[in-house]
């Protein structure tokens, strides 16, 4: 199949770029570099906004029947005390929670729909290796496959592989960090009878722990100070376990499930973004165009509405002909406020911190948590900001009016 489109990184932005280019009509092809999906650890929250994007596209009775956790608010414990941080139960949507799913999952359902879709073709264990350029215009790249290496062409190239992306390292567009002062290790603990209902955030004053309820088991991220996993692992495993236990609402004896550092993933925060996300038929999105903190966990849900926005702008330029670099600036255009907004909060909120432990707090809660409490209708403002964002994407009428899908492949 010729593609119009290529799309390369199969993660939530990729696979969702590509199901609505091909309901779009677009022909299009995404390349993933492994074999399959499964990799934990990764952002495994689906917020109300792609929620709604999966209602529109008439995907969500589907996407619900897989196991998945609901949290209709979010709380944090500080010092003993729990703070309702974020209510989800006003907003302008049918679904008014977050959903806590494996992403594999979440890939493995919406890859499947995709390929109902006959413009659409998935290529698995292919790593991307360069662009291919021709008069300053990307028309394309290289990959290798397990065949050998071959270069597919398009009109359009969108680099959707993460902050760590090979083809952003050789498009010469330039980032601008803004630094992160942490670190998050995850890790598993066993879910047991009794713990508690709801996903929640223990801190203290120089690190916290954040559980999210991935059902038969908690996955756990120890938040620390950047750059000092190192350290810990020369403390050694016990004294690890012992700082994790001093935050846990856990039994002490839920950390001996640590067995090795081999349980322990390192995730190195960081903050950037591209100062141009464009260059003549390249785009980049999600994590590749803008690296977000794990702070509310709105990095995914980031990455599907840059995905719902490009889809929207260019479907219809692509299937002319007649994309042109005012489209792709366009989509910049449209998802650079969300972004900087986003992230001017996240780098307040770790000026906030920073300036809480160079002060001395031994562990009082946040001005804005003591503002939440004080004044319970701000965590329906939260929930408005973690859950749909500076500006959510609804699908264009013209995708939905678009290919319908073919009997099931499978």
């Amino acid at each position: 199949m010729a593609q119009t489109c290529i799309v390369a990184g199969g993660g939530p932005a990729g696979m969702m770029l590509g199901y609505l280019m091909a309901r779009a009509g677009v022909h299009v092809t995404v390349v993933e570099k492994h074999p399959d999906f499964l990799r934990d650890f990764r952002g495994d929250t689906i917020h109300p906004s792609t929620l709604e994007v999966m209602r529109e596209l008439g995907l969500i009775d589907g996407l619900l029947k897989l196991p998945h956790t609901r949290a209709e608010t979010l709380s944090a414990e500080i010092a003993g005390t729990t703070f309702r941080v974020a209510d989800f139960s006003r907003l302008p949507v049918a679904t008014r929670y977050i959903a806590f799913m494996p992403q594999w999952d979440f890939l493995n359902y919406l890859s499947g729909e995709a390929s109902r879709l006959p413009c659409f073709r998935l290529m698995m264990e292919t790593q991307s290796e360069a662009l291919l350029e021709e008069d300053g215009r990307v028309v394309g790249i290289r990959v290798r496959t397990p065949e050998g290496s071959r270069d597919l062409r398009a009109d359009l190239t969108v680099v959707a592989e993460g902050r760590n992306s090979i083809l952003r390292g050789l498009s010469g567009l330039r980032s601008r960090a803004f630094g992160a002062p942490s670190d998050v290790l995850w890790f598993r603990l066993s879910h047991q009878p009794g713990d508690p209902a709801e996903t929640m955030g223990h801190a203290g004053p120089q690190q916290g722990l954040v559980m999210i309820d991935r059902g038969d088991y908690w996955q756990c991220g120890f938040v620390v100070r950047k750059g000092s996993f190192d350290a810990h692992r020369e403390k050694g495993l016990e004294a690890f376990r012992d700082a994790v236990r001093q935050l846990s609402p856990l039994p002490p004896e839920r950390l001996d499930e640590v067995r090795s550092w081999d349980d322990v993933h390192l995730l190195s925060v960081r903050i950037d973004r591209l100062e141009k996300w464009w260059r003549p038929g390249l785009l980049c999105i999600g994590d590749a165009a803008h690296a977000m903190s794990p702070i509310g966990g709105v990095g995914v849900n980031l990455a599907i509405q840059d995905a719902v926005a490009a889809a929207n702008i260019l479907s219809g330029p692509l299937l002319a002909g007649m994309m042109g670099d005012r489209d792709l600036a366009a989509v910049q255009r449209r998802r650079g406020f969300p972004t900087r907004a986003t992230q001017k909060v996240q780098l307040m909120m770790q000026s906030a911190a920073a300036r809480r432990r160079a002060s001395g707090d031994k562990g009082g809660p946040p001005g804005f948590l003591k503002g939440i409490a004080r004044w319970p209708v701000l965590a329906h403002v939260t929930g408005r900001l973690i859950g749909m964002g500076f500006r959510p994407e609804h699908v264009a009428p013209q995708i939905l009016a678009g290919v319908r899908p073919t009997a099931d492949r499978s």
